[in-house]
C-alpha cells in the first residue's frame, strides 16, 4: 500500500472522532514493530522520525525503509518529520518521500512562526505533503527537542484561528499541559483550554508528548478534538528494556534473538496506543 498524506488520516479522524496515533521510530526493528502491531489491529497509523533519528540513520535509509514497508503493507500510514528546525531539512525530506513534515518554530515569535510556517506549508503542498506545525510550547526533552517548564508556554485560544489561517497548515500540535520525555509527575491536562483550541481550530489537533499520561485522559483529549497522539518514549522503554532483560541470558548469542524479543516488546505497546486511540480496524474505511 503506498504511503499517504497524514492529512487524510487524521481528517478521517477528525470526523469519525478518534486519533491516529504517531510513533517514533529509530531503526528496522521498531519500523517493523509500529507495521506489524498495526495490520494486526487494522488500524492506520504515522511513522515518525526526528532530525537526530534523520542524522543518525541518513535520509536515505529512512526512505528505503519506509518504501520497503509500504510495498507490503496492508493497512495506511504516513511517513512523518516530526519536529523540524531546520526548513532545509524539511525541504529535503519532501524530496525523500516523506508525506507529511512538522515545522516546529514554537520558540519563535508569533508573526516570525507564521511567516515560516507558512513558507513550509506553501512548498510542501505543491508536493502534495502535509505540514503539522506546533502553536505554543512543550515541555520536555526528547531527541534534539528540549524546553524546560519555565520556557513552556500554553496554547493561547484567541491565536488559533489566526495562526491555523495565515499559515495554511493542515494540523496543529497544541501545548495543553504534556511534555516530551518522561514525566516527573503525572500530568494534568487543561482540558478547559482543550476545548476552547477546538471551537477555534478548523484543523485537526495533535497532542505531543503521550508517554505517561493515564489513559483516561487520553481519552478525554480526544473526545475534545485530539486526532493525532505522538508516542516515543514509551516505544523506547519497551525496547530498550527488552534488551537489558535478554542480555542477562549468558545463552543467548545471537543478536537477531535480542532484536526479535525487543521487536514483539515495541509491537505489545503499540498495539495498546491504538486501541487507546480508538483507531483499531479503521484501515478499511480510509
Amino acid at each position: 500500500m503506498p504511503l499517504v498524506p497524514a492529512a487524510k488520516l487524521l481528517q478521517h479522524a477528525q470526523e469519525n472522532r478518534y486519533a491516529v496515533p504517531g510513533f517514533n521510530f529509530h531503526n528496522m526493528v521498531d519500523l517493523q514493530a509500529i507495521i506489524s502491531a498495526a495490520e494486526s489491529e487494522e488500524a492506520p497509523v504515522i511513522l515518525m522520525a526526528t532530525e537526530d533519528t534523520i542524522n543518525f540513520v541518513g535520509f536515505d535509509y529512512v526512505q528505503g525503509l519506509a518504501a520497503a514497508a509500504a510495498k507490503g503493507a496492508s493497512v495506511p500510514f504516513a511517513l512523518h518529520l516530526d519536529h523540524g528546525r531546520n526548513p532545509d531539512n524539511l525541504v529535503k525530506g519532501i524530496r525523500y518521500g516523506f508525506t507529511s513534515v512538522m515545522f516546529d518554530g514554537s520558540r519563535l515569535a508569533f508573526d516570525e512562526n507564521i511567516r515560516l510556517t507558512g513558507w513550509v506549508a506553501d512548498v510542501a503542498h505543491r508536493a502534495g505533503v502535509s505540514v503539522e506545525a506546533e502553536l505554543g510550547q512543550i515541555p520536555g526533552h526528547e531527541d534534539n527537542v528540549s524546553v524546560s517548564e519555565q520556557e513552556a508556554g500554553l496554547t493561547d485560544p484567541a491565536t488559533v484561528a489566526e495562526f491555523v489561517e495565515k499559515t495554511g497548515v493542515d494540523s496543529l500540535a497544541v501545548a495543553i499541559g504534556t511534555a516530551h520525555g518522561l514525566y516527573k509527575r503525572e500530568p494534568k491536562l487543561d482540558f478547559d483550554r482543550l476545548e476552547a483550541i477546538r471551537k477555534e481550530a478548523s484543523v485537526p489537533l495533535v497532542l505531543h508528548g503521550g508517554t505517561g499520561v493515564p489513559d483516561e485522559a487520553v481519552k478525554k483529549a480526544i473526545s475534545l478534538g485530539i486526532c493525532k497522539l505522538n508516542v516515543g518514549t514509551d516505544l523506547r522503554l519497551a525496547y530498550m528494556g527488552s534488551l537489558r532483560q535478554t542480555l542477562e541470558d549468558p545463552g543467548v548469542h545471537d543478536p537477531r534473538v535480542l532484536l526479535r524479543i525487543a521487536r514483539e516488546a515495541v509491537m505489545d505497546v503499540v498495539r495498546g496506543k491504538i486501541r487507546l486511540c480508538g483507531a483499531s480496524h479503521k484501515a478499511g474505511m480510509i
